[in-house]
């Protein structure tokens, strides 16, 4: 792996390096349109993100299928049972904290908004501020509402799963000893604000297929530019 330090251009260099070995990311066909535009999507990606917590992305679908099919709006799911809405979600893991999380966010957006379930006004908001705003909320990390803010309103912060933090910290993006939080600090400081979420994907892709936390698959361009992973070394 070679030394050298990280810059804007040597980011701009690994995302060409790693759309080479994959594929580019469209992020349309993952996404669609602007999500401003349809209320209350925002909110339902927030919920869906706290139901993703420490979970794989299977469960989170049945917990997500299982919420929005038995509650007929947000104004149900804070209103529900505690016990109901944990047994609701069970499939996702850790119920009795995710129903919390939920009904608090869901509490904090009506409180803000003077009653209406929307996020829209994050959207006029700096990243900076709108992210403060939604981690002031209990439970809600900086990758959760890094995943809200990026993925629904293409401000530029980079959610930092368990994938990008282990990536990006054998690549030498990251002091192997940075917290989460640091993590997303220095990456949102270091990647350009229009590659933070396609390098976040290319580097999960990268994490899942070939830089898996127990094994590494090191016969690859990227990884022996990049990696200085135990697999690599």
């Amino acid at each position: 792996m070679s030394t050298q330090a990280w810059d804007e251009t040597r980011v701009r260099e690994l995302h060409d390096e790693l759309v080479s070995l994959y594929e580019p990311v469209d992020r349309v066909a993952e996404h669609g349109a602007d999500p401003t535009a349809e209320p209350g999507e925002g909110v339902r990606q927030l919920v869906t993100t706290i139901l993703s917590q420490n979970v794989a992305d299977a469960n989170t679908s049945r917990a997500a299928a299982a919420l929005f099919e038995r509650y007929d709006d947000f104004a149900a799911i804070e209103a529900a049972d505690h016990d109901e809405l944990a047994e609701t979600i069970r499939v996702a893991g850790l119920a009795d904290q995710k129903t919390a999380r939920i009904q608090r966010a869901l509490a904090a957006i009506r409180e803000e908004t003077g009653g209406a379930y929307s996020l829209a006004f994050l959207d006029a908001m700096a990243t900076d501020d709108a992210k403060a705003w939604l981690t002031a909320i209990k439970g809600v990390g900086p990758k959760t509402a890094s995943v809200v803010l990026n993925f629904y309103f293409g401000k530029p912060t980079m959610a930092v799963d368990t994938h990008v933090e282990r990536v990006s910290k054998r690549f030498g993006l990251v002091p192997e000893s940075a917290s989460n939080q640091a993590a997303h600090d220095a990456l949102d400081e270091l990647v350009p604000d229009e590659l933070t979420y396609p390098l976040h994907v290319l580097l999960i892709r990268h994490g899942r297929e070939r830089c898996s936390a127990r094994n590494g698959d090191c016969e690859n361009p990227v990884c022996e530019r990049y990696c200085d992973c135990e697999f690599c070394a």
